[in-house]
């Protein structure tokens, strides 16, 4: 049998936590982020956006008004979700602080 290796670079953490997602037309969209890594997220979102579409994803905190993460992202992949939502695997382009400004 051939030898298995991961591809991923890092590793999933399962979050389950509420997004804000600024997409590329300027509305905000509310959604979940159901796991995080250092290269990329998995969301769920009722708005389908388009392949290689640049999103603003905020990962909010439970336990402050700033979010944990904003990033710059690119949808890798788009998937029809449960309840006409679409489940999107992003790349993160760039972290950026509160203001939206690259760190």
């Amino acid at each position: 049998m051939g030898e298995y290796s991961e591809k991923r670079d890092f590793i999933r953490m399962k979050v389950n936590t509420p997004v804000q997602v600024i997409m590329q037309q300027g509305n905000t969209v509310e959604g979940v982020c159901h796991d995080l890594s250092g290269g990329g997220m998995l969301l769920a979102i009722n708005e389908e956006p388009c392949l290689d579409q640049e999103l603003v994803v905020s990962v909010n905190s439970e336990h402050s008004r700033r979010p944990m993460l904003q990033a710059r992202c690119n949808v890798a992949r788009v998937e029809p979700g449960p309840q006409n939502s679409f489940l999107l695997g992003l790349e993160i382009q760039e972290v950026l602080d509160h203001l939206g400004t690259a760190v």
